[in-house]
This record gives structure tokens, C-alpha cells and sequence, in this order.
């Protein structure tokens, strides 16, 4: 099977996957792959939103039943808490909405939602919004991403392979320096 094969047979379960587990390089790809006409770009604003909607939802829901317990059984997760938790006592509305958009943010922001007072279903509207919001900016990123390199390189089938591989590895570059960074914040808050 071709890679454009696979990418159109298995390319909405991965992007799942990527969404529960690491959004926005997978997204970015699917955007690249709709712009290619390997997925439907509707499909991947759809699937992509949904699967943030849902994963920010359950972790809603686990610090709603469990947050106490997970917070003790995870320290990086609380390490996380404190800096979080102020921005939700002063701006719920605006914490419920940005913690899919702020880096180290994504599980525990959620989860501490559901620990405050902010009711269910003003969550849902608000994780809704934010979920078709993000699923929306990156998914148009990846989809600038291939109609800039169309225009860049006459042969594009020829070096889309290439481009693709460029796209992952700035992603994981930027990544790997977003992670370096909030580990020297991290150092200079504990000295």
C-alpha cells in the first residue's frame, strides 16, 4: 500500500489517536493531508473537534470525582496546579477556554476545572468552543503549510515526503524547545 493509501484508509484513527495524545503535530499533519485531498478537510475540523471536546471533557470529569487523588498520585500534574489554579479563581470562563492553548496545560487544566465550582455544562459550551477554535487554527496551519510548499516546488509529488518529514521535525524542534524552556522556569521558581 502506497503512503497516500494509508494516510486515506487509516488517517481519521490516527488523528484521533494524536488528538488524545499529542494535538497539534498530528492535526498539523492531517490539515497538510486535506490540502494534499488524501482526508476531508470538513472530516478533520470535525474529528479533530470532537476528540478535544471529548478528552477535555473526561479529564472534566475525573477531577470533578477523582482530582484530589490524581493531583497526589501524579506530582508533575499538581507541580502544574498552583499557577493554574489562580487563573481559574480569577478568570474561570477564560481558564476553561485557554488551557487547550497553553503548553503543560492540557491534562491538568481540566482536570482542576472540574475540582472548582464551574458547572458542567458551562464547561461543555466553553471546551466546545475552545476545541472547534484550536481544531480550526491548527488545522488551517497544516493546510497553509502544503499550499505555501505547492507554490515553493513545481514538483511537489516529487518532495512531499520531504516536506512532510520538515514539517515533523520542526514540530518536534519546537516541542523539544518549549519543553527545555518550561524546564528552566521550573528550576528558577524551585531555587
Amino acid at each position: 500500500m502506497t503512503p497516500a493509501g494509508l494516510i486515506e484508509t487509516h488517517g481519521y484513527w490516527v488523528l484521533v489517536a494524536g488528538c488524545l495524545l499529542e494535538g497539534e503535530m498530528v492535526l498539523i499533519l492531517a490539515g497538510f493531508a486535506a490540502r494534499r485531498g488524501y482526508l476531508d478537510p470538513l472530516a478533520v475540523l470535525a474529528v479533530a473537534s470532537l476528540t478535544a471536546f471529548a478528552s477535555n471533557q473526561l479529564f472534566f470529569w475525573v477531577g470533578r470525582h477523582h482530582g484530589r487523588a490524581v493531583l497526589a498520585r501524579w506530582p508533575a500534574l499538581a507541580r502544574h496546579a498552583a499557577g493554574i489554579g489562580r487563573l481559574i479563581e480569577r478568570h474561570p470562563s477564560v481558564a476553561a477556554i485557554s488551557v487547550r492553548f497553553v503548553y503543560g496545560t492540557r491534562i491538568v487544566g481540566p482536570i482542576l476545572i472540574g475540582m472548582s465550582s464551574m458547572t458542567p455544562r458551562w464547561f461543555a459550551m466553553l471546551n466546545g468552543v475552545s476545541a472547534l477554535v484550536w481544531a480550526s487554527i491548527v488545522g488551517a496551519a497544516g493546510w497553509l503549510f502544503g499550499t505555501a510548499a505547492e507554490h515553493l516546488v513545481q514538483s511537489f509529488s516529487q518532495v512531499e515526503g520531504w516536506l512532510a518529514a520538515a514539517l515533523v521535525m520542526a514540530v518536534i524542534f519546537w516541542r523539544v524547545l518549549a519543553r527545555i524552556s518550561s524546564n528552566r522556569r521550573r528550576r528558577r521558581v524551585m531555587q
